[in-house]
């Protein structure tokens, strides 16, 4: 390091002498305050314009201009205003308020204004010392511009009357050199030295007063400093001629010490000072008062003119002054006047709190820094001394940021611990301030840190499954559903868009289609529930951080049936060239199966279940269709008028909320010698069916009798559960249902594919189904029934030879259902 110094213009104008005392002075201070570790010291001049430089700091300190941006330097002061900055830029320590050292130092021989110049990563301060010298900016001036002396006749010749100095704040050769008294015949001025060393005025008296000869005589005096150029103050004396007053007042001491502490109240006293004068009456009447007294000390200490109490008069600070020298005048009622010292010492209390000024603060951290991130510079300070000046500073113990000090009153509040924004978005960081004073004084300070987001949440879907239902042959863009992911993050951390998962598979996912900002699902094509009834798709939600985080939830989409499908039938074939002729013996009775109509419905549920009805019959009243099992019986036995060849005309009907019907001719031929089969007989005799009666109303009655004592049962067994008096057992010991009852596939008598498996439908069984001749493959087709009407063409029932004479079953091929050949 180097240490820099500016020098004034005007001590290039001084006289030879004054050029050669600054010199010196320069010299004794170089060689007193040299560089030192951490230290830079500038001599400067008062009343420097602004903007002046002082020094260049980047220089003095050995470091780059580069640098002190780079590490963000900056120049503050400890409880003094900021006279100075630092212009990063150039490196220069510049002047930015006026600098008055009478203000600042008032008389003392030093002016010292001490500025630290802090650098941040790493943390480093240095001490900037600016030694103000004193330019001659200030005229003597006397304190009042009329001295007025009232002396007896009988004064004798060398009598000296003290008088008041006049007052120059400026220092050394720019304070006053020198007095001049107008020309008289009776009075000289002499300069003459108190025990402190400070000089003081004396009028002399060199020729006899005759007040008959002149009354009054009236004076000038000029102060004059030693500055270049050289100012000055003038003063009138008015010299009133008395009778004699011999004696003066004599102070007790010459200097007085007392001490009182600062902030003591109104009134409170301070010494006493007493002077006595020999004379008599008002001669020897003593009055006090303060010399120089300045216009801020006069609001803090009063004497009693009379009494010569000193007392305070207004507040006392030590932090603005810790001693005070005043000069009191005690003067008799002739005039005359002597002087003492009093010096008060202040006392210092606990009276000042700690001061937490930030220096540098970031409002923001983000939630994954690093703990040991600095979040805020403070320096705290306490302008009281010892004890009560040593300050402990700190903070809550439950946030995640502690105080880290590598400088004097400087403390780094760091993070430590873990953020997350999640948890808490903000921290309102209370610092305290505690002096060691007694009692001790505390000052607090909050300081509000946003934590800010970064993507460290992935959007959550409020469901991972999710599951929806549509009627089939709904236009497209029918709205399906809605998915919502939600992000804890926030901004565009947070900013959801839904897509489809590209691990959808292809096919799939042109079935659908998905409002990317509100997960809305729209329909892109036309269901068919015969083709599928369920698909499945795969959503992602991917929000807009960088990088983007995303997640998956899986939409399950269930075609609901309509009945958009006409019955089907299978047989008899209905072709418009031939129609498959159906031989019942002319032996039959009535009740004898004759033919059945097969029909099939595409639909599932309610709108497969189909209705069979004879709408027109060569001769009504011959024969009968079952309503649900479509088989065709004779109603009374065959007489000789009845023709032989009968056509009957069946309308199946579906059971949709539109039915849909188509109609099936069958064409019946009555033929002779033919054998009568029994099991083709439904009512065998009267015995038979009273029998069957009976039978049906002891089942029907032992039936409700079990369910109302499985009722009973189940409703106690409930009421034990919920008191958890029974033991539940798992699902693998409840009672399954045998298969004859519910497959899996569910009960399909029809067997022909009619009721499909889907949990979305009850089963139902149609009346007297049970009881039919015809019996079909349980396995029913749910995949599709694309191709059922070519497989219907190639497996329907076909006419035999015309001498058969016999029924017999195949199977039909893909088609699960038997068909009569």
């Amino acid at each position: 390091m180097s240490t820099g110094f500016f020098f004034l213009k005007a001590c290039l104008k001084m006289d030879h002498r004054a050029s050669l005392e600054w010199w010196l002075r320069f010299l004794s201070l170089a060689l007193l305050f040299g560089v030192s570790s951490g230290e830079v010291r500038y001599v400067l001049p008062e009343e420097m314009q602004r903007g002046s430089v002082i020094g260049n700091v980047a220089r003095d300190l050995g470091m780059k201009v580069s640098e002190l941006n780079a590490r963000r330097a900056r120049v503050v002061a400890e409880g003094t205003s900021q006279l100075c900055e630092l212009d990063a830029a150039s490196g220069n320590l510049l002047i930015s308020q006026r600098i008055d050292r009478e203000e600042l130092c008032a008389q003392a021989s030093v002016c010292i204004l001490q500025y630290q110049l802090l650098l941040e990563d790493p943390l480093q301060a240095y001490s900037l010392v600016l030694d103000i010298t004193d330019i001659n900016d200030n005229s003597p001036v006397f304190a009042a511009e009329e001295i007025k002396l009232d002396l007896v006749e009988s004064t004798v010749l060398g009598r000296r009357f003290p008088l008041e100095s006049a007052h120059d704040p400026d220092l050394g050769t720019n304070s006053i050199r020198e007095y001049k008294l107008s020309p008289n015949d009776h009075f000289a001025l002499e300069m003459s030295t108190q025990i402190n060393g400070n000089a003081y005025l004396e009028l002399v008296l060199r020729k006899p007063l005759d007040r008959e000869a002149q009354a009054e005589h009236i004076l000038k005096i000029n102060g004059i400093d030693g500055g270049n150029p050289v100012r000055s103050g003038t003063a009138s004396i008015y010299v009133r001629v008395l009778d004699a007053n011999d004696n003066v007042p004599v102070f007790s001491q010459r200097v007085y010490k007392a001490s009182v502490l600062e902030n003591s109240p109104t009134g409170t006293l301070i010494a006493t000072l007493n002077a006595t004068d020999l004379d008599e009456g008002v001669y020897g009447e003593v009055s006090y008062s303060f010399s120089h007294l300045s216009d801020k000390m006069g609001g803090v200490i009063e004497i009693n003119p009379l009494s010569g109490e000193v007392r305070v008069a207004g507040p006392i600070d030590y932090e603005d002054a810790s001693t005070h020298e005043l000069d009191v005048q005690a003067k008799d009622g002739g005039g005359q006047a002597s002087h003492c010292k009093l010096v008060i010492d202040i006392i210092d209390v606990n009276d000042n709190k700690p001061v937490i000024e930030i220096k540098s603060a970031s409002a923001n951290v983000a939630e994954d820094s690093k703990p040991g991130t600095m979040v805020a510079l403070m320096n705290v300070y306490d302008l009281d001394t010892g004890n009560s000046g040593r300050v402990t500073c700190t903070i809550a113990d439950d946030v995640p940021f502690k105080f880290v000090s590598e400088v004097k009153n400087y403390y780094m509040l760091v993070t430590d611990g873990v953020l997350d924004r999640e948890f808490q978005p903000e921290y309102n960081i209370t610092v305290t301030a505690t002096d060691a004073g007694s009692p001790s004084l505390s000052t607090v300070k909050v300081l509000t840190i946003v934590v800010n987001d970064i993507n460290d949440n992935p959007p959550t879907f409020t469901q991972s499954v999710y599951n929806a239902n549509i009627l089939e042959n709904q236009p497209v863009g029918t709205f399906v559903m809605k998915v919502k992911a939600e992000d804890n993050d926030e901004g565009s951390n947070a900013k959801t868009v839904y897509q489809i998962s590209r691990d959808t598979n292809s096919d799939v996912s042109s079935f659908l289609t998905i409002n990317s900002e509100t997960g809305e699902l729209f329909t892109s094509r036309l269901f068919d529930y015969e083709q599928s009834v369920h698909f499945q798709i795969k959503v992602t939600a991917r929000d807009g951080g960088s990088p983007p985080l995303l997640s998956t939830c899986t939409v399950n989409v269930f075609i609901k049936d309509q009945n958009d499908n006409t019955p089907v039938v299978l047989y008899p074939v209905q072709t418009s060239g031939f129609i498959a002729e159906d031989v019942v013996p002319f032996e039959a009775p009535r009740g004898y199966l004759v033919t059945k109509v097969v029909a099939v419905d595409a639909d599932s549920g309610h709108n497969a279940w189909l209705s069979y009805r004879i709408i027109k019959a060569t001769q009504p009243n011959l024969f009968t269709v079952g309503l649900h099992t479509g088989e065709i019986r004779t109603v009374r036995p065959f007489m000789e008028d009845d023709e032989t060849k009968q056509s009957v005309v069946v309308l199946v009907t579906d059971n949709g909320p539109d039915s849909l019907s188509s109609t099936a001719t069958v064409s019946i031929v009555i033929g002779d010698g033919l054998p009568v089969l029994n099991e083709l007989f439904e009512f065998a005799d009267e015995s038979q069916d009273n029998d069957n009666l009976t039978l049906y109303l002891i089942i029907a009655l032992t039936a409700v009798s079990f369910l109302f004592i499985l009722l009973i049962s189940s409703v106690f067994y409930f009421k034990l559960c919920r008191r958890s008096y029974v033991y539940r057992s798992t699902t693998a010991s409840l009672p399954v249902f045998p298969t004859a009852y519910c497959p899996p596939s569910f009960t399909d008598f029809s067997r022909c594919g009619t009721l499909l498996k889907d949990d979305r439908y009850d089963s139902f069984m149609t009346t007297g189904s049970w009881r039919g001749d015809f019996r079909f493959s349980s396995n029913t087709d749910t995949d599709t029934l694309k191709q059922r009407s070519a497989a219907y063409q190639k497996n329907t029932l076909r006419r035999a030879s015309a001498d058969r004479a016999s029924l017999k079953m195949r199977a039909g091929g893909p088609h699960p259902c038997y068909v009569i050949t």
